[in-house]
């Protein structure tokens, strides 16, 4: 082989191995990306909320027909999922994201029992992104004796993972807990206080 033909197949291989390099390099981020959704840990709106100390917090409808699509064996078990899902996160509000507040919580979709609550928070444009292990949603920000909007934040990706439906929206539901306390408390995530 002459040296020019040695040199071209070297300059051929040196180019396949850094094609295949940044493939290997890319395609897990790539793929870790694909899940991953930002986080808005600092505070959107421009109300002072730290001082509303009742908080109604309203149902998150994740749509009990849904249940054939998260392959729950019947409307029922995911109907109780989605009861689970709603008062474990209202549990974690108290404990941890709204630590030191008086939480009420929506029973069901139709709960909207707002009398003596200084706020209520209330979800709207809620689905699951079931591909993706999101669940997406917007927050409302509601002064009761006016029932006004006093602050929003946009229908957006909340992302969980784990092994099934439950697990991930669990998860999910973690984050939209963090962002409540960014917006309700002024508090940043790492201050979060546990009882």
């Amino acid at each position: 082989m002459s040296k020019t033909r040695k040199e071209n197949v070297w300059h051929e291989t040196a180019d396949i191995r850094a094609i295949l390099l940044l493939l290997c390099i890319s395609f897990p981020t790539t793929l870790a990306a694909r899940h991953k959704v930002p986080r808005y840990l600092n505070k959107e709106s421009s109300v002072d909320m730290s001082h509303m100390s009742h908080v109604f917090v309203g149902w998150i409808d994740l749509g009990p027909d849904a249940w054939a699509l998260y392959d729950f064996r019947s409307r029922a078990d995911w109907t109780d999922d989605i009861a689970v899902l709603n008062a474990g996160f209202v549990r974690d509000l108290q404990a941890t994201y709204l630590h030191g507040r008086t939480i009420i919580a929506a029973k069901d979709k139709a709960d909207e029992n707002i009398a003596g609550s200084d706020l209520y928070i209330k979800f709207s444009d809620v689905r699951v992104d079931y591909d993706n292990e999101h669940l997406i949603l917007s927050i409302h920000f509601i002064d009761p004796k006016t029932n006004g909007e006093i602050a929003s934040i946009p229908v957006r990706p909340y992302y969980g993972d784990g092994h099934n439906v439950t697990e991930y929206l669990k998860a999910a539901l973690d984050e939209v807990g963090v962002k409540l306390q960014v917006e309700a408390t002024g508090e940043s995530p790492g201050k979060k206080k546990k009882q």
